[in-house]
């Protein structure tokens, strides 16, 4: 268990992912060697593209991406969680309720990584790397398995995918206060005392099923059933700066058009109908881990983007980078209108 007071066992968290993960599908190795040089090659090209379309990090150094399988992507999630949550304050309970709690907390969050570990296609951690100042990840078993499903061009798609982090990567480091305040953020949810509300969530299975029924699969509903108001509040917030972020890096991706990625409209069609698919008991399982709420962050985030940009056009966009009170809240990204007149009176 970390030491700050956090009741996780990182270590057993990741033995458990590593043990539960399942093997990526079976690729000859001429084809592995050259797929992991492209997405390399993808990465910086990549990015090049994103600065241009954004406007930022002109300035800044241009970073080689990490291509890992899925084992090593475990590995790198579980560290970076560990970082990120590093000076997060539990409330006070007992050594061995702390204990009990930071190993049956590690097993499942091993469980909650083995399952997206093969389902990941890359992510930036801001708090990555061997320094802790940000590492790219792109997971080429699952970009190749993803490619593969979807029938559409190996070429094109890992420079797409590629667009996507590359995007997450510059929203990081061109905006000098976002890694603190995204941090500070997940340690105030964090440290708010749980009511017990989250772990019931086997006995309020039915209200889950029942819930996701009833609000049309909006998994956020779900989410906010297992919280209380001060998580609700911190909750908020948080879901407002990702949503932003995804939201964002989604439309950049398709913004760099058909001349860079000729079949982006073919890709977008056959990857978000691939998002929203699964059974319902996987949809279940999906919103109890967040990944629902992720989806539908996208969709969200990128059509605040989308008319933000139209509106004010990208530089009025990317005012909201200039400190944290420009960042729009949760009901300004339903409503964009409402952020363009709060900052663009």
């Amino acid at each position: 268990m970390s030491s700050t007071g956090l009741p996780v066992d990182w270590d057993l968290a990741r033995r458990t992912a590593t043990r539960l993960i399942r093997p990526g599908p079976e690729v000859g190795r001429a084809e592995a060697v050259a797929l992991v040089a492209r997405l390399r090659t993808d990465a910086a090209i990549a990015e090049g593209h994103v600065r241009d379309v954004t406007g930022l990090g002109h300035r800044l150094p241009l970073l080689p991406a990490d291509v890992v399988d899925r084992p090593a992507w475990v590995a790198a999630a579980v560290s970076g969680m560990a970082t990120l949550t590093a000076d997060a304050r539990m409330p006070d309970s007992s050594r061995v309720g702390r204990a009990v709690t930071a190993g049956t907390a590690g097993v499942q969050l091993g469980g909650v990584v083995a399952y997206l570990g093969s389902r990941v296609l890359g992510q930036y951690d801001p708090f990555g790397g061997p320094d802790g100042a940000g590492r790219l990840l792109l997971v080429a078993p699952n970009v190749h398995a993803a490619q593969q499903a979807l029938e559409v061009s190996s070429t094109d798609f890992g420079l797409w995918v590629c667009l996507h982090e590359a995007t997450h990567r510059l929203q990081f480091t061109a905006v000098p206060w976002l890694r603190e305040h995204f941090a500070g953020e997940v340690s105030r949810l964090l440290s708010i005392a749980d009511d017990g509300r989250a772990g019931r969530v086997v006995e309020r299975l039915p209200e889950l099923v029942r819930t996701l029924r009833e609000s049309g699969g909006d998994s956020l509903a779900i989410v906010e059933l297992l919280q209380g108001p001060e998580h609700r509040e911190v909750l908020d917030r948080l879901l407002a700066l990702t949503t932003l972020l995804e939201g964002h890096a989604d439309h950049v991706m398709d913004a760099v058009g058909p001349d860079i990625v000729p079949s982006v409209a073919t890709i977008r069609s056959r990857f978000t109908a691939r998002r929203r698919g699964g059974g319902l008991i996987d949809r279940i399982l999906r919103a109890l881990l967040g990944v629902e709420a992720k989806v539908r962050q996208y969709a969200v985030g990128s059509a605040f983007t989308r008319h933000v940009v139209l509106a004010a056009g990208m530089d009025g966009f990317n005012r909201v980078w200039e400190s944290p009170q420009t960042l729009p809240t949760r009901a300004e990204l339903s409503s964009p209108g409402d952020w363009l007149r709060r900052i663009h009176p």
